[in-house]
């Protein structure tokens, strides 16, 4: 049985891979997909019983599984998926703060399912977080420290090599914006 929550995440993934094979760039086709899903889904979330959490969940999966599926670049999708959430939810401060770390999460967790490059999106992540921070009234230091928190979290569930490659990543790509690394010491799940 299909849910409503599988369904927004074909929706996404088809949307995207519709876009690109079309001719569509991979960061702006995500950063539109992922915009339009999760404003529709928001605004009918009381009607269908979903959360916002639950919404950017598939969304943000849904664009991954799309790109890889069309051959995309992981980093430019990642990017894109950041800001189009930001775009969609309308959130801003620590909701942002909160919402940015959870879509690295599911960023990190879906490109690993794929078989994507984990650095990649990692550094998408925080590409979209530094572009996205001065519209939703946070630093840009505190928008990449939540993309680290949320995809070393992510990547403590993959394994050791994860959680090194996205550290790694994450503090490389931050061009200058401090990173406070919450979970470097204790990403690992044993």
């Amino acid at each position: 049985m299909k849910t409503e929550h599988s369904g927004i995440m074909e929706k996404v993934k088809d949307g995207i891979v519709t876009t690109v094979k079309g001719g569509g760039d991979i960061f702006q086709a995500t950063v539109n997909t992922t915009t339009e899903a999760l404003t529709t889904t928001l605004k009918d979330a009381g009607k269908i019983g979903a959360s916002a959490t639950e919404a950017i969940s598939d969304t943000a999966s849904g664009a991954i599984h799309g790109a890889a599926d069309v051959g995309a670049h992981l980093g430019h999708a990642s990017k894109g998926i950041v800001v189009g959430v930001l775009r969609g939810t309308k959130h801003v401060g620590s909701e942002a703060i909160d919402t940015i770390s959870h879509t690295a999460g599911v960023v990190i967790g879906s490109t690993a399912e794929v078989g994507g490059k984990l650095e990649h999106a990692s550094t998408g992540l925080v590409e979209g977080a530094i572009h996205s921070a001065k519209g939703i009234s946070v630093s840009a230091e505190d928008a990449v420290s939540a993309v680290a928190d949320g995809a070393l979290k992510a990547a403590g569930k993959v394994g050791s090599t994860a959680v090194e490659t996205v550290r790694n990543a994450v503090t490389k790509t931050a061009h200058g914006a401090k990173v406070a690394l919450k979970q470097a010491k204790a990403a690992v799940v044993h």
